[in-house]
């Protein structure tokens, strides 16, 4: 049983991870290196993301420098960056591509909110998901008479403790990132 609940921990710990990276990928005003990440791009017939093909700077606090290893491949990062859905122009003047962040404006933060909420709701959900299955392997234990019904009590417990806890940590990065995508 012991085992079980480590295995959903363990779990739940990837929901958070998941929601983590998602944040990271939401650009709150200020230039970060990660909102690229999502972004491949096609090097000799192989999708590969920009952080491996390039040094990736913050020169000033709404940009970000792209400078390519291969210099031949500059136009394939600016055409990827343009067909992604980041919004943002890159400039390009032959050895490195800079991506200006705009201020965000009040109705794109409102929209950027909503988004923060709507991942961490999905995040949620898929905490109780994994509870759910690991309350279903104990009733599983409990019929196959390899646990008794007090193990299925305490583990049931201890599951919706460690549920309990992930969906506070989940609720905490979500205000966390709502204050940074509102402060200007």
């Amino acid at each position: 049983m012991e085992e079980l609940i480590k295995k959903t921990k363990d779990r739940m710990e990837k929901c958070l991870d998941s929601l983590e990276r998602d944040y990271k990928t939401i650009r709150a005003g200020r230039a970060n290196p990660s909102v690229l990440d999502r972004i491949t791009v096609d090097y000799y017939g192989v999708p590969t993301p920009i952080n491996q093909m390039a040094a990736i700077s913050v020169p000033e606090p709404r940009m970000l420098l792209i400078q390519p290893w291969d210099a031949s491949t500059i136009r394939s990062i600016e055409k990827a960056i343009n067909t992604s859905d980041l919004g943002i122009n890159p400039s390009n003047d032959g050895k490195a591509i800079r991506l200006i962040f705009p201020a965000l404006t009040e109705e794109r933060r409102k929209d950027l909110v909503k988004d923060v909420s709507k991942r961490a709701e999905e995040a949620k959900v898929a905490i109780r998901n994994v509870r759910r299955d690991s309350m279903e392997e104990l009733k599983k234990m409990k019929k196959n008479s390899e646990i008794t019904e007090d193990d299925q009590k305490t583990g049931e417990k201890k599951l919706q403790d460690a549920t309990d806890s992930y969906i506070k940590q989940a609720d905490e990065m979500e205000k966390k990132k709502e204050q940074e995508i509102l402060s200007i």
